[in-house]
């Protein structure tokens, strides 16, 4: 049994967004950059977790996503099984017919059911505000947004106006004042 990149970016990505969500809506493509994972593989995420309103989005300018609930109030579990990862150590994925017949379980078939409940139980226990808070603790950096102004900081260029005749007729006609 293994975690596969889906699980793992998804926590990873939801971590992110956490640690950012008191400046508002978060853009996938700063999470992107940030995390090193590819923006078109977050939006098929993140469309899971909104699906399961883990997450909240915002269009237009300075959009962007949110949590959907309180950070303590979100699993591991949760965001995990949000996007369709499969949580199971048995080799029959709980159909109980280990062999890909009818013939049953296989000896082993308690254990990794007994597995996958422990699995569940500790992730479920986990959420997402204590691993902010982990992150915190690390002492990670969470640069402040820029300020959204309405006006652009850069000068504003006047156009020149031009008062030189605009054809030759015009030319012509100046020149007989």
């Amino acid at each position: 049994m293994r975690l596969t990149t889906k699980g793992r970016f998804a926590v990873t990505a939801m971590i992110d967004l956490a640690l950012r969500s008191t400046n508002g809506p978060v853009a996938l493509a700063a999470i992107s950059q940030r995390q090193q994972i590819s923006l078109s593989y977050l939006e098929q995420l993140f469309g899971k977790l909104r699906r399961h309103e883990l997450v909240e989005s915002t269009r237009g300018p300075g959009g962007g996503y949110s949590l959907g609930r309180k950070a303590d109030e979100i699993s591991v579990a949760d965001i995990i099984v949000a996007v369709d990862e499969a949580l199971d150590a048995t080799g029959c994925g709980g159909k109980e017919n280990c062999q890909g017949d009818d013939s049953g379980r296989c000896m082993t078939h308690e254990l990794w059911t007994n597995l996958n409940a422990k699995m569940i139980e500790y992730l479920d226990s986990i959420s997402l505000k204590k691993l902010v808070d982990d992150q915190l603790a690390k002492g990670v950096s969470i640069e402040e947004a820029p300020i959204k102004r309405a006006i652009s900081s850069t000068p504003v260029v006047k156009p020149i106006k031009v008062t030189a005749p605009n054809s030759v007729f015009a030319l012509g006609n100046a020149f007989s004042k």
